[in-house]
């Protein structure tokens, strides 16, 4: 069972923030099982990060690049085989409940396409709390008075009922705390303290606890279920805390002074801690400091589920199952990132880490812009469902690209808060990893413009 939060930071989770927000079934879960403190999403937004985990492959090469679904950027390139396909085709019931944000608009790309047999969400990338309209197994459900995340953690546990006999995949993808910034008022109250928090901080960590009560719920159905012991639980979020706004809609907050937020890749957008329990197969009381990554996950999981990956895929993860049950291993050392609006800039907002080292290219501006128009239509996808039936395919906004700042690099383990730049001190290496950089981006972009996304 894979559980994501979305947009949730590393300093959202109780047991990293000093008791800043209230995750006593994510705390418990950490505390007796295993931790990973250096595991990295594959992207620092959400739809890109997804595709990659649900793939094991970088996200150019899934042609899944960015949040906007009005022009089809965050599709899964209808060639490439997802977890829940191939679970699904070694004897497990498959499902999806909540965020699938990786194709809309085009039934091709629809999650009960993509693998699973069950789907019970929407299909874009964030839904209202209270006023919210979501689809089960094809019908369209309406509100009806229950707060969001609590039809998420019902329509959860009641595929756990239905699947119990049999080897099942659920993914659990909470929208939480993703905008817009809306709680239960008893969770909100928890939090109303203007010395400490501001109003929107207060919301996020009321959602936050909300969900996390609901992880307590789908846990206790394991339990009650006779589940638990034989269950994987994979619990994380897809990237770092959003941190924009100004006075009390400020949502600035804690995030264990990790540098940057959710799109950038600094550590702050892209470094999250990953929970994992399985009483029957993995040691618990652990916290593993080994590099891990997003792409990882699909060969891991299928190798826990004894499912044979099929060498065509061309995987970017690693199957890391013996780190995880305490054999030793190498983890490799070189990952990449890059994203930004529209067609990919490699020099823009790119990062390479390998071993303690890590290369970043600063984000140019002009290439974080989105135009006003496909945010009219972003926000429309999901207030008025079935007010667009094709996505745009109009030019995208000219912008100019031809600026981009130095390379910075970072030692993460003597900094891992990204403070001291020693490009200046270390010319070769920066020389080397940018050379390295720019090589994977061709190849991941080669890819890309293969992909079946149209």
């Amino acid at each position: 069972m894979l559980i994501l939060a979305d947009d949730m930071g590393y300093g959202d989770f109780g047991f990293c923030n000093d008791g800043r927000s209230q995750t006593p079934a994510i705390d418990h879960l950490a505390g007796e099982g295993t931790c990973l403190a250096q595991h990295y999403s594959a992207s620092p937004v959400c739809a890109p990060a997804r595709a990659s985990i649900l793939t094991g492959r970088y996200p150019h090469r899934t042609g899944a690049i960015d949040t906007l679904e009005g022009r089809g950027l965050d599709r899964i390139g209808l060639g490439e085989r997802t977890i829940a396909d191939l679970l699904g085709a070694g004897g497990y019931a498959t499902g999806l409940v909540g965020k699938w944000h990786n194709g809309a608009l085009d039934e091709r790309f629809h999650p009960t396409r993509r693998g699973f047999d069950e789907f019970a969400g929407f299909i874009g990338g964030w839904q209202r709390y209270w006023d919210w309209t979501i689809e089960r197994e094809g019908a369209r459900l309406e509100a009806d008075g229950r707060y969001l995340t609590d039809v998420l953690t019902d329509e959860a546990v009641a595929f756990l009922g239905r699947h119990r006999r049999e080897p099942f995949f659920l993914h659990l993808a909470y929208s939480a705390p993703h905008f817009p910034l809306e709680a239960p008022d008893a969770d909100i109250e928890v939090f109303l303290d203007a010395d400490r928090f501001t109003t929107a901080v207060s919301r996020i960590y009321a959602m936050v606890r909300s969900m996390d009560r609901g992880i307590g719920v789908v846990l206790d159905a394991l339990d009650r279920l006779g589940l638990a012991e034989n269950t994987l639980v994979l619990v994380s979020s897809d990237n770092g805390p959003q941190m924009t706004g100004e006075g009390d809609e400020s949502t600035v907050r804690f995030n264990c002074q990790y540098r940057g937020a959710k799109g950038l890749v600094s550590e702050g957008g892209i470094r999250l801690p990953m929970i994992l329990s399985w009483p029957a197969g993995l040691p618990g009381r652990r916290e593993i400091d080994d590099l891990v990554h997003f792409t990882d996950w699909l060969p891991t999981l299928l190798s826990a589920a004894g499912v044979t990956v099929p060498p065509e895929l061309g995987l970017d993860g690693v199957n890391v199952l013996p780190l995880l049950q305490g054999v030793p291993m190498e983890v490799p050392p070189v990952r990449f990132w890059q994203w930004n609006r529209y067609t990919p800039v490699g020099k823009s907002n790119a990062a390479m880490r390998d071993g303690p080292w890590k290369l970043v290219r600063p984000a140019i501006a002009a290439t974080m812009e989105v135009a006003p128009g496909d945010l009219m239509i972003d926000a429309a996808l999901k207030i008025t469902p079935g007010a667009f039936t094709e996505i745009s395919t109009g030019p995208e906004p000219e912008r100019d690209v031809s600026v981009a700042g130095p390379a910075q690099l970072f030692d993460l383990a003597n900094d891992p808060f990204e403070e001291n730049d020693l490009g200046a001190a270390e010319p070769a290496r920066v020389v080397r990893m940018t050379t390295e950089l720019e090589a994977w981006f061709a190849s991941v972009e080669a890819d890309r413009s293969r992909a079946v996304v149209g």
